[in-house]
């Protein structure tokens, strides 16, 4: 069966994600991958004004915020994937494509759904053990907007992390969300609209519709 039709909303954010081949591990240093995936991101932020509001890139796979106020979310992504696929490949020196699967896509329609997304990817690295701070994770544009590495694309304006306390934005991503709410949110992106079931119990909206994880 054809995929349906997809249509941009050029002013909701979307998560993009995106998994290796069988979920191997980049045949390339992942600092390597950065690299390479940093400069395409600068390619699709300058030339298709792409905003980027997080990038975290993991072993196997990768989590993006984004928005595309030209509507070329397709276009974007299609070029990114390719071009970034085919020079890792040839770093590598591996023949065939390193994404097996398609580009996974959720629009973000609501601020409390987008807050509670930026902390599940920004803190992607904590649960599997390869940082104990989301700022300390290396590979992730959070500790770089903080200055604590270069930062080699451009992103949006990042109101949620500077406009406050961001102390206390910190200790709010660090703080672990709980497993039950982590699986809710894993589920909901896999919506091409991000969306929470409602309780089992209750048949009531799900509390992370109006609350922070």
């Amino acid at each position: 069966m054809p995929r349906a039709h997809f249509e941009c909303d050029p002013t909701s954010p979307y998560h993009i994600c995106s998994r290796s081949n069988n979920r191997e591990v980049f045949e390339v240093p992942i600092s390597v991958a950065w690299d390479i995936k940093s400069s395409y991101l600068h390619l699709i932020a300058t030339a298709m004004n792409v905003k980027i509001h997080s990038f975290v890139l993991m072993n196997n796979h990768f989590h993006m915020l984004a928005s595309f106020p030209e509507a070329n979310l397709s276009a974007a992504m299609n070029y990114f994937m390719r071009e970034a696929s085919k020079a890792i490949g040839k770093e590598g020196k591996r023949i065939n494509h390193i994404y097996g699967g398609r580009v996974f896509r959720s629009r973000i329609s609501t601020y409390s759904h987008y807050m509670n997304v930026y902390k599940y990817v920004y803190r992607n690295p904590l649960a599997v053990g390869l940082s104990e701070l989301v700022e300390d994770y290396e590979y992730s544009t959070l500790g770089r907007k903080l200055g604590k590495h270069h930062l080699p694309f451009p992103v949006a304006d990042d109101t949620l992390l500077f406009d406050g306390d961001i102390s206390e934005t910190l200790r709010w991503l660090n703080r672990p969300i709980e497993n039950r709410h982590a699986i809710d949110i894993k589920n909901a992106l896999r919506h091409s609209d991000f969306r929470l079931r409602k309780s089992k119990n209750t048949n009531q909206p799900h509390e992370l519709n109006f609350n922070l994880c």
